[in-house]
């Protein structure tokens, strides 16, 4: 390991023109894994000076030619699954399993995006006039900022990155400055294949290094995975620069519905592992659960049971369920939530906020430990903690009565629309919930986390303007022609419109 990791700028390693560092930290522990060179605006520029240079050949290559490049960081990514799920786990806490389900969610997009060279692109449409023919076709935007999260810090890179490789496109990639050591693995990969220099430069950093993607002119598409705050300064920003598009994920205050016709099994095991996998640090992740009157108590006893005693500690250990947050200051506004709830008068069920001493691993005394925070609430009640997004193990029960007309109204009584579930075995309330919760993510008799690749991934209102993933990235990440050739001598028009030319003569 270098004392000090570089940027990677135009197919070589670089300092950068800053003098300042950062070190990526683990939170189970507290130490330092590893020291980065701090982006400036300078770096940046560079960076976006070897993606335009780079353009115009990658461009002209094929997208098979550009796949062969992906191919072989998937193979890497498959061969290192279990080291970099590991590097995964040191870095952002979240356990064994999750790491490794990271990594393998990573080879499967790259599979995806390097397999999607070889399937047919465009459409053929038919004309009004049959010596016409008309069909569509694609092109690259050109330039793609990608500015991603610490929670999935291998796969969704790769979400963003590899469509928009494969698609023709250059890369100037951000990650989270808490999981540079992750960013570092995937740079060197992509040197390791020997991808033409500038058509991926990484440029570690802060969130003034992402500003400056963002309001470079060089920049054709941001490509954005973040908070809602950040994400819509990123959309706001982009929408006043003209050409420029930008694909934003954010978050959400996801629920789970528990109807009277629910599985009681399957609706504990969905809402678990719902709330508290990735210690609630998924965007996707569910900090309300509104069930029904018929089943509340059950449901309200066996779920508590269960938060009393979920898992957490070393996540590196497979007994493991929930880790650490992600940093000191993560730990505090997770705290304050929860002291938010007491405050509004919610009746608290759950609260492990302060772990004691005995459930912290020996070595793991600095960590940034926390546990379930479950309370029961009054769905109709304007509280801040049950429409705000905490982003960790902040789970409030809301009861509801009547139909499941009354699950969907609370549930989209919210400013956000990401992820949600419906647990049912009555397939008209499932519809009814397909049809009328607002959300870009929906799930029936399951968790609302663990989406596949293949599918688009993205929210509506407050959580997104865009699904930076799978096959919807694409009309982020290309520019669509239309077009239409004549293969008559003679011009003839549409909607029946004169091709006659008349002069003063006629």
């Amino acid at each position: 390991m270098p004392d000090t990791y570089q940027q990677y700028i135009g197919g070589e390693w670089t300092d950068g023109e800053g003098s300042e560092t950062f070190a990526s930290r683990n939170p189970a522990t507290g130490e330092t894994l590893a020291t980065f060179h701090r982006g400036t605006a300078a770096d940046i520029d560079r960076a976006l000076a070897a993606a335009d240079a780079a353009a115009s050949d990658w461009r002209d290559s094929s997208h098979i030619d550009r796949a062969e490049y992906l191919w072989d960081i998937y193979h890497e990514l498959r061969d290192r699954t279990d080291e970099l799920a590991e590097v995964v786990t040191k870095e952002c806490g979240k356990e064994i399993s999750e790491g490794r389900a990271d990594v393998i969610e990573a080879y499967h997009m790259v599979e995806w995006a390097a397999g999607d060279a070889r399937h047919p692109k465009g459409d053929v449409v038919p004309s009004e006039i049959p010596e016409k023919d008309a069909y569509m076709r694609r092109k690259p935007r050109g330039v793609v900022g990608c500015i991603t999260p610490w929670n999935f810090p291998v796969a969704i890179p790769f979400w963003h990155m590899a469509v928009a490789l494969v698609e023709g496109n250059t890369v100037v990639w951000k990650p989270a400055e808490q999981t540079p050591w992750c960013g570092q693995i995937i740079a060197e990969m992509f040197e390791d294949a020997g991808i033409p220099d500038g058509v991926f430069n990484l440029v570690q950093g802060f969130g003034d290094a992402g500003a400056e993607i963002v309001d470079d002119d060089r920049v054709d598409t941001v490509l954005f995975t973040g908070s809602a705050e950040v994400g819509q300064e990123v959309a706001a920003k982009v929408a006043q620069q003209p050409g420029k598009l930008a694909a934003c994920e954010m978050g959400g205050k996801n629920a789970v519905v528990v109807t009277e016709h629910a599985d009681l099994d399957v609706a504990v095991h969905s809402a678990v592992m719902s709330s508290f996998k990735t210690t609630g640090q998924r965007c996707v992740s569910s900090e309300r659960l509104i069930v029904h009157e018929d089943v509340y108590d059950e449901f309200k006893q066996r779920f508590v049971e269960v938060a009393e005693s979920v898992a957490v500690g070393d996540p590196l250990s497979e007994d493991t369920f929930m880790g650490p947050l992600i940093e000191p200051e993560h730990r505090e506004k997770v705290r304050r939530y929860n002291d938010l709830a007491r405050e509004e008068g919610v009746n608290v069920l759950v609260d492990r906020t302060d772990l004691p001493a005995g459930e912290i691993p020996d070595g793991h005394e600095d960590g940034h430990w926390v546990g379930p925070f479950v309370y029961e609430a009054d769905a109709d009640d304007p509280l801040r903690c049950t429409h705000e997004e905490v982003f960790g193990p902040h789970v409030a029960l809301l009861e509801y009565s009547g139909d499941i007309e009354r699950a969907v109204e609370i549930h989209n009584d919210t400013p956000y629309g990401l992820a949600g579930a419906i647990i049912s075995e009555d397939y008209r309330q499932i519809n009814y919930y397909r049809d009328n919760a607002e959300l870009g993510l929906a799930y029936g008799n399951l968790p609302c986390i663990g989406a596949e690749v293949q599918l688009p991934f993205g929210g509506v209102k407050k959580s997104g303007n865009g699904y930076p993933s799978a096959r919807e990235v694409i009309e982020a990440v290309t520019e669509r022609t239309a077009w239409t050739l004549n293969n008559s001598k003679d011009i003839q028009m549409a909607q029946g419109l004169s091709a006659d030319i008349k002069t003063g003569d006629d």
